[in-house]
């Protein structure tokens, strides 16, 4: 996979350009926040550029300045600077089926995805494999990563790494009992949603925006979840999604949500904001929904009030 060596004359940023996508896709899928991979991209451009004289090439440029993203990632993960604070609810909210343990995970907007993810499987983009990245130990995923989704040899992986290729074996090995391993398909993914995926994702946002809890109910498969990270409540099942919606709706004081359309990590998914009693929209995350054969199997609610302008969202007129 090794690249022909860049012309001298080319500047940092030409050089640069054509990994920052992929670089920042493999670093959102390391630490599972968007937020921290924007901020340890750019940790890593200038780790790159100031290690660029040092470069000697026996490696292909892209092969080492992952080798920077994957480090930086590491240190990032060590250091646990990702865990976000719970929120407090401003209402009681019912008991929940379980609590969650990947907190600080955040939605990839799929505007982000097409220059990254040409020669990925479409379900190494999803959330629920991105979840379950943040259940391992750092170098199983940072291992499972650069092998399986992105196909660097074991003996390319165990350089970056400073290990050897072996480890690197035993690392994969304990990553792929850990985590279904994606099927490396070639296919380029490209975030397109069919006619009738979009046309429940608007029957949805429209009962959601009504606050009618049936309607939303209506929607969703026996077995759907019900998440909000960071706060680790989550509910599973109709029942107890709609006591949750109830009680929300109820602890707003009359305040509707007003969503946005756009897409993340592959699915339908929407800004939300909160319309005051002026009529002022202040925006309160990014809500996902995850399909199967006509039904919404999982409603993720990302209470981030930073999300919907890192989607270059804005408030709906």
């Amino acid at each position: 996979m090794a690249e022909p060596d860049a012309p001298p004359h080319q500047s940092f940023e030409e050089l640069t350009a054509p990994y920052l996508g992929e670089l920042h896709l493999h670093c959102y899928r390391m630490l599972g926040s968007l937020t921290d991979a924007d901020d340890v991209l750019q940790e890593v451009l200038v780790a790159a550029w100031r290690g660029l004289d040092g470069f000697e090439g026996r490696a292909s440029l892209r092969t080492w300045l992952y080798r920077i993203a994957t480090n930086r990632c590491l240190n990032e993960l060590r250091s646990r600077r990702r865990r976000p604070a719970e929120p407090v609810p401003p209402f009681d909210p019912p008991e929940p089926t379980r609590l969650g343990d990947v907190m600080w995970l955040q939605p990839y907007p799929d505007a982000d995805l097409e220059p990254a993810a040409r020669y990925q499987a479409r379900e190494t983009i999803e959330l629920a494999f991105v979840a379950a990245l943040q259940r391992l130990p750092p170098r199983q995923v940072a291992v499972l990563l650069l092998c399986d989704v992105l196909g660097f040899t074991t003996s390319e992986v165990a350089s970056m790494l400073d290990t050897t290729p072996a480890a690197v074996k035993g690392l994969l090995q304990r990553a792929r009992a850990g985590v279904e391993r994606p099927s490396g398909s070639a296919e380029a993914y490209e975030p397109k949603h069919s006619e009738a995926e979009e046309h429940l994702a608007a029957r949805f946002a429209d009962a959601y925006a009504r606050d009618d809890v049936d309607a939303v109910v209506a929607l969703l498969t026996d077995e759907a979840w019900l998440a909000m990270p960071p706060a680790p409540h989550e509910y599973q099942g109709k029942a107890a999604i709609a006591a949750f919606l109830s009680a929300s709706r109820h602890g707003r004081g009359g305040r509707r949500f007003v969503l946005a359309p756009t897409a993340a990590n592959g699915h339908p998914a929407f800004g939300a904001y909160l319309r005051a009693d002026d009529g002022a929209l202040t925006p309160v995350g990014i809500l996902a929904l995850e399909t199967s054969e006509g039904r919404i199997v999982r409603i993720t609610r990302f209470l981030d009030a930073r999300l919907p302008a890192r989607f270059g969202l804005h408030p709906p007129g």
